[in-house]
């Protein structure tokens, strides 16, 4: 008999328009080969996700921006025809603040963490975040949020050049106005341009002391807190390759125990009272040997698959099972496994896995669901050459002598530079904060 209550479908939510977001893909196959019956709303119409045989419905998804009453008015609708209560999966911030704002309107329909419905847009918001960790005495970079211009170029001289200029809710910044969720500030003049964009950014300003990356300094722990608030599944990770090189998404990452880093975590989902899916960012700084928490995801990382035990248990598993009362099996950590996502990090995925260190996933092919990989590949190929037509477009109508545009800096406080490389341009749209 099936562990799992194959009675009690799930529905996966994204509305950013990412075609490439492998984390939908690994949540549909999970629950999916679990017998679960799985329903994504999300743009998947270029995507790899659609080619999956473990899909059981795409459904049409909020526009991008949209408000928290918009997608709860998207969710009623999915309800509605699902026609029995679902397990909801969120996979952005957008979505997971949005849903914990309706909490009380989707239960009926929906089944749900029980945490008070703030408490996810508290921890995404970068700001917020800072005044959590300095109330639980959690070490964080230490971070201002400027009130003006002005303020903002003498806040960047206190901290110390360079520093890292962040927005307070990065899933509000508009698409393709040329603003990104992280960058790293060079100059007290920089800082007060920035400043001056808040409005169109959509949140505060907040200006963070740099910590220099280096080797193993990235870590990120990936959990699901119970109904009792016992952290289960997951485990603790080290970024081992990174897209955008030196900063952004994880390309490759590897289970490695960490005690310091688990520690932190259940601390600090304790001291919330938080529960469901949760995924932090650390950053240990070089100086002092001190763990920074970066990032609260309150939400699947993409990556998550890398923690699968020895029991098949992962945190899209737990949360399924335990929303349905189902028990979650006990299984072993695998310290050593590694995650590979393919399109990021090719040469990685072309070497052979090494045998007994946990096991090695791909996030795009699988033996037994082979058509989203083969798709990945086609593409992944159109995408990289419409950016590349896009970026030749746009350097000649700015630069008509032809002169090669200036490149500005972007960092996300990610790991050291990797030495894989896809082919694609260093920043594309889908490396925005909620993608991780």
């Amino acid at each position: 008999m099936s562990l799992f209550d194959t009675r009690v479908p799930a529905v996966v939510l994204r509305t950013d328009r990412n075609p490439f977001h492998h984390g939908t893909l690994g949540a549909v196959r999970s629950l999916g080969r679990a017998g679960v019956e799985v329903h994504v709303v999300a743009d998947c119409a270029q995507s790899p996700v659609r080619a999956s045989r473990y899909l059981s419905g795409l459904h049409t998804p909020p526009p991008p921006g949209a408000s928290p009453a918009e997608i709860a008015a998207v969710l009623r609708r999915v309800a509605a025809r699902l026609a029995r209560p679902a397990v909801l999966i969120p996979m952005d911030d957008a979505c997971a603040v949005a849903v914990g704002r309706a909490r009380a309107e989707l239960a009926p329909a929906f089944l749900l963490p029980d945490q008070p419905g703030e408490l996810s847009a508290r921890v995404a918001d970068k700001a917020e975040l800072a005044g959590v960790c300095a109330a639980l005495d959690v070490p964080h970079p230490e971070t201002l949020v400027p009130q003006s211009a002005a303020e903002a170029a003498r806040a960047a001289w206190r901290l110390g050049l360079p520093v890292v200029a962040k927005w307070s809710r990065p899933w509000l910044v508009p698409p393709g106005g040329g603003l990104r969720s992280t960058v790293l500030v060079r100059s007290a003049r920089e800082a007060g341009e920035l400043y001056r964009r808040a409005e169109e950014a959509g949140s505060r300003l907040l200006l963070q002391a740099f910590l220099p990356p280096g080797a193993d300094r990235d870590w990120f722990f990936h959990g699901y807190a119970d109904r009792s608030g016992a952290v289960r599944a997951g485990g603790p990770g080290r970024k081992t390759r990174a897209r955008p090189r030196g900063a952004g998404l994880t390309a490759v990452g590897r289970w490695t125990p960490n005690p310091r880093v688990q520690a932190l975590a259940e601390r600090v989902t304790a001291e919330l009272g938080y529960r469901g899916v949760f995924d932090l960012d650390f950053r240990r700084c070089g100086t002092t040997g001190r763990y920074h928490l970066l990032d609260f995801n309150p939400r699947p990382g993409a990556q998550f698959r890398l923690f699968t035990d020895t029991a098949g248990l992962d945190v899209v598993r737990a949360l399924h099972l335990d929303l349905t009362h189902r028990p979650l099996p006990e299984g072993a950590p695998r310290p050593g496994r590694v995650f590979v996502v393919e399109n990021y990090a090719p040469l990685s995925a072309l070497r052979p896995p090494r045998e007994g260190h946990g096991g090695r996933e791909l996030a795009w092919h699988a033996r037994d669901d082979r058509a989203p990989g083969r798709a990945l590949w086609v593409l992944w190929g159109r995408h990289v050459a419409a950016r590349l037509r896009d970026r030749v477009r746009r350097g000649r109508a700015a630069r008509p002598d032809d002169t090669p545009p200036a490149r500005a800096r972007v960092v996300r406080q990610a790991s050291a530079p990797a030495t894989d490389r896809a082919g694609a341009p260093d920043r594309p749209d889908e490396d925005r904060a909620g993608s991780h």
